[in-house]
Formats: C-alpha cells, structure tokens, sequence
C-alpha cells in the first residue's frame, strides 16, 4: 500500500494512534521491534488492554489502512512513538528516540514531516533536527520538524486521543502549522502553536504538576495516619471549600507520564526545581512506607494469633481498571513485601492481567475469601462491592473502601 504514515513504536500511545489514524483513512504503516507484536496486531488482535481499540484495529487491518512491520517503510509523515527511559541516576535516555529517528533518516525526502511523540527532554527535538540534516545535509530546510506530546489517560485513549486539545510545536513557524494540518485530519480538540521547546516542557509541567498535587494528598495521608484521623473524609471536608481541591492519595505514583516525567526537569534543573524534587520523594517514600505498614500488621497478627496470617495484595496496575504495569507503585509494594516472607500465603490478585512472569495471580474473589489481611493498593472497580468479613484486617490504600 501507499503509506501515508509511517509509525514508530507501537505501544500504549503509538498503536492507538495508528489506529486513529488508519480509521480516518489515512494509510498508516506501524513499526515495532518485537516480531510478536508484529504478528498480533496484522492478525488484527491487539496485545494491550484499551476499550474501543481491538475492533477498530481490526476493520483497519481488514480494509488495509493498518500494516504492521519490524522496519519502518517510506510515507510523508513520520511519527516517533518510542519509550523514553532513564539511566544512572535518574537521567532521561533519549537513545530510543535517536535509534527510530536513524531508522527514518534514509527514507526522508523533501516536503516530509517529521513529529517526535515521546516524552523527551527539553532540546531533544532541536537535537534530532541536527542529527537529521547532518546525515542528510541536502535536506537543510526541506523537512518540516516537530514535537507534539501526548496527554491521553489509559483506558480512555482513543476518545482522549480525539478531543483532548494538543500542543504542537515545531522547529520554526511552517513546520509547526504543517504539522497543526496534519493533527486536524483526526483530532477534534483544540491545538495550540507553540515551538519545539515549550511543547517538549509543557508535557513535563503537566505531569509534574500533577504529581505534586498528589504529593500533597500523600503527605496528608502519612500526617493524619499518625495523627488517627481519615484522610478521605478529611480531604472530602476540606473539598467543600469553593477554591479548595485536594486529590485523593493513594500507594504511590506510577505509569510511564506522572512518575517518570518530573525526572526530565530535576535532572536538568537540579537546583531550581526544588518543591518538584521533593513531590517525587514524598511519593516514592509513600510507596516504601504501604510496604512497612503491611509487614507490621503481618508481624502484629502473628504476636495476637500464634500463627502466619495469609494476606490478599489486590492490585498490581499503576491505576485502576487497566492491565499496565509500568512504574506501579503496587508492584512495588508486593515485591518489597514478598522479599520478607516467611511461611505466610500471599494472594496476588489483578484482575486485568491473567498471568505475570513473576507473581502467581489469584483470582480477587478466592482471594478475600482466603485471606486474614487484605491489602487495597489498586481501586480496580471489580474490588469496590466485595464483601469483607469481620474477622478480616482491611489495609486500604486506595480509597477503596471509602469510595
């Protein structure tokens, strides 16, 4: 087929987008490194939890507007779609995003349109335009180059991916409004110009001002633990205040955008980006403090009833009703209880997951029902009208039980 869009990263962002895109009818070719992926998705199934994208995947598939391949093909836009992770000491990784953009560079031809998605630091597209012209020095001012983030919520995706507005930003004024021309094919929400800079920061500022709101909710929790006080009917209260709007705490803050993006600004403003610093410490330390209350309340059935309890952990994903993983908070509480375990049964339970390479999944059901401790991490909505016993010790997280 004659591609329109070529694709690169298949992911939790880049395969809805593709879709979004082929269902438009634009011709979109998708590129991903794993062979696996490959072959599910042109069978036209999908290899991630997302409502709405396995069956507009495979109408795409089937009228040939989606393609799956593991190299990427020439077209006139070119998306980069990849992770952007860490190394060292929190240090943003932009190699993936380098290694896509070398991919491309020998198709690129004049008039093209190249937009980088990823998460990246500040600079990185500017870097990636040097990059590009100087392997394709006879392309110098022919591309039109750009960042455009997105701002999805998983679980929502492909109505966010349609109406939530973006802001787009390119590398001078015609590569920005070229790439505006090209979101107007699919997106309904507004979008701002802006340039490559901004853009690339204000992705960074939406999610580190999230994660410090939350920062501030789990602060509280930790401050009216010790003080005997509920944290959810405080914060309810005090939401009652016309200019107040506190956010609900929870067991951390995980997911590839909210734990993952404030790092993009420490680590290149350590010493101006002080209260954004200490939000991720105060978030990462509420993680670590869940994993010590629950092995105290273990230590404590143990001292009140001569025996090992078998605790329910309900809940694995970063946030509720969705089969992702990354940077879980959740997950990293059972592991930081599992590696203390004696003799005592665990009941690892997601419901959105049917098996994990490392942990035995339990159905949530047979899981309360076994269990002397339950532990909420994740507010999974199947967890909301499960009935408790008196008998059992209810550790909630999450908010679960004061929904």
């Amino acid at each position: 087929m004659e591609i329109d869009v070529t694709t690169i990263g298949l992911g939790y962002i880049g395969l809805p987008t593709s879709v979004l895109m082929a269902s438009q009818g634009l011709k979109v070719y998708g590129v991903d490194v794993n062979p696996k992926v490959v072959e599910t998705l042109n069978q036209g199934k999908i290899h991630i939890v997302e409502p709405d994208l396995e069956h507009l995947l495979a109408k795409a598939v089937q009228e040939g507007d989606f393609k799956a391949g593991t190299q990427p093909q020439q077209a006139d836009t070119y998306l980069i779609v990849v992770p952007t992770p860490f190394k060292g000491d929190h240090e943003p990784d932009i190699s993936f995003v380098e290694a896509a953009t070398k991919g491309v560079i020998p198709l690129l031809k004049k008039g093209d349109l190249y937009i980088i998605e990823s998460t990246s630091p500040v600079g990185t597209t500017e870097k990636m335009e040097k990059f590009i012209y100087t392997e394709r020095p006879e392309l110098k001012g022919e591309l039109h180059i750009a960042y455009c983030p997105e701002r999805v919520l998983p679980g929502n995706v492909m109505h966010e991916l349609v109406h939530n507005d973006r802001v787009i930003g390119g590398v001078d004024e015609a590569s920005t409004q070229k790439a505006i021309d090209f979101y107007k094919q699919f997106v309904k929400g507004e979008l701002h110009a802006t340039n490559a800079r901004t853009a690339e920061m204000c992705k960074l500022t939406e999610n580190s001002s999230r994660d410090v709101q939350i920062a501030f909710a789990n602060e509280l929790s930790l401050i009216c633990d010790k003080a005997g006080i509920n944290v959810w009917e405080l914060i309810q209260l005090a939401n009652k205040h016309p200019r107040v709007n506190i956010l609900q705490p929870g067991c951390g803050v995980g997911g590839h955008c909210i734990a993952v993006d404030p790092y993009f600004i420490t680590s290149e403003f350590p010493m101006e980006s002080q209260i954004i610093g200490k939000a991720r410490e105060i978030n990462n330390y509420k993680s670590f403090w869940c994993a010590e209350q629950i092995k105290k309340a273990k230590h404590d059935f143990q001292l009140q009833h001569g025996r090992q309890p078998a605790i329910a952990l309900m809940g694995l994903a970063f946030k509720p009703n969705i089969d992702d993983l990354r940077e879980s908070p959740a997950k990293y509480i059972v592991q930081k209880v599992l590696q203390d375990a004696q003799d005592e049964d665990y009941y690892i339970v997601e419901p959105n997951i049917q098996d994990h390479q490392v942990f035995k999944i339990t159905d949530y059901k047979e899981a309360v029902e076994k269990a002397d401790i339950v532990v909420f991490l994740v507010a999974h909505q199947e967890f909301k009208s499960l009935s408790i016993h008196k008998h059992q010790l209810v550790l909630d997280y999450c908010g679960v039980r004061n929904a």
